[in-house]
């Protein structure tokens, strides 16, 4: 089997396309891939990183507003089309998958002229432009929230999570903690806004670093790699406790994950997936610098059913997030109930789903 995985512009997009090539490897070891992506995405170093072809296609994103380069987008979409045929013709797939970015826009429209079958794959709870496009071309859209099943025609839509689920599950933490400084078996609190890490959670963090290092909890509290330097100047001189550790970056996260009590983090769909995966209580703080205000929507969902607790940046301060993680730390009751109500919205086996769904439009 040969397939086309198209995906770009943030992490949210590319991780989980790279979950389901790992996937579809374990179920077909000989199946080929040709993943289709922009030069200036994420997709180009990391998708290359992973040894997987890449062909880079040149496409932007509308603009909200009126603007020419809308018109400049509508021509570098018919451009990309044409130039995503000639590959797909080239690669011959009999599949082609959208994970979501701009970039996907006219590779799957293209294999659906082409007769290809199609699956585009919507990780958040409110759709995005590209996939409400699409989907009136594609055979089947898959969702990871109940909620967004209104933005697509019932007949097409179906239920599978997010693939990145499945790599978290099951995962030997060994003594991960003890490589930054923690207790492994102590309550842990870890604390991350993403790559490049959040500016609010990290000011109301730093702001807690003296109350913290007097808690019965221990904190991996992660700045972000353009944060970093700037917080442990500031912090030179302030004798931090040794049951803080502050790092730039994680690379292990799964392994990390199954060994945190609670996470506060933004509330991005690849994230949501994986804490419910492994029904880990989290503190989500939703950005409110994304479309749509998409993370807000993420998080209520978990919110709803008692699986987290959200609190918006508009009412952060940080003693409002200090009572919050007290108030859930001090609550083993509370804890458990989060717990399993994180676990009753996770899809462990999303991956599996996703490929049965893919191989379903193939034979169909």
């Amino acid at each position: 089997m040969k397939f086309v995985i198209s995906g770009g512009g943030t992490g949210g997009h590319i991780y989980p396309a790279l979950a389901l090539i790992r996937a579809i490897k374990k179920r077909d070891p000989e199946a080929e891939f040709l993943y289709i992506g922009t030069e200036k995405g994420l997709e180009s170093t990391i998708v290359r990183r992973e040894g997987i072809r890449f062909e880079a296609i040149d496409i932007t994103g509308f603009k909200r507003s009126l603007s020419l380069e809308n018109v400049k987008t509508i021509t570098r979409f018919f451009k990309g089309v044409t130039r995503s045929k000639t590959l797909i013709r080239d690669f011959a797939p009999d599949a082609v998958i959208g994970t979501g970015g701009y970039v996907c826009g006219p590779v799957v429209y293209a294999a659906a002229k082409l007769k290809i079958p199609t699956l585009i794959h919507e990780q958040n709870s409110v759709a995005g432009l590209t996939n409400k496009f699409l989907s009136r071309y594609a055979d089947r859209v898959a969702i990871c929230f109940e909620e967004v099943s209104d933005s697509f025609a019932a007949e097409k839509v179906v239920f599978t999570g997010n693939p990145r689920a499945s790599e978290v599950v099951g995962i030997e933490s060994g003594d991960v903690l003890t490589e930054y400084g923690l207790e492994m078996g102590k309550p842990t609190v870890l604390v991350f806004g993403g790559s490049r890490g959040a500016r609010g959670i990290n000011e109301a963090i730093e702001a807690n670093l003296a109350k913290i290092g007097k808690r019965s909890y221990q904190l991996l509290y992660v700045t972000g790699d353009v944060h970093f330097d700037k917080i442990k100047e500031k912090l030179a001189n302030m004798e931090l406790s040794h049951n803080i550790s502050i790092q730039p970056f994680i690379y292990d996260m799964p392994k990390v994950l199954n060994v945190s009590t609670l996470v506060v983090s933004r509330a991005g769909a690849t994230s949501l997936a994986e804490l419910t995966a492994l029904g880990v209580p989290s503190i989500l703080i939703p950005s409110p610098y994304v479309t749509a205000n998409h993370q807000e929507k993420n998080a209520e969902s978990l919110a709803k059913k008692a699986a987290a607790s959200v609190l918006t940046e508009a009412d952060l301060t940080p003693q409002r997030l200090l009572d919050e993680i007290d108030n859930i730390m001090g609550s083993p009751e509370k804890l458990a109930k989060m717990q399993y109500e994180a676990k009753q919205l996770g899809v462990p086996d999303a991956a599996d789903q996703l490929v049965d769904a893919i191989y379903e439009i193939i034979n169909n």
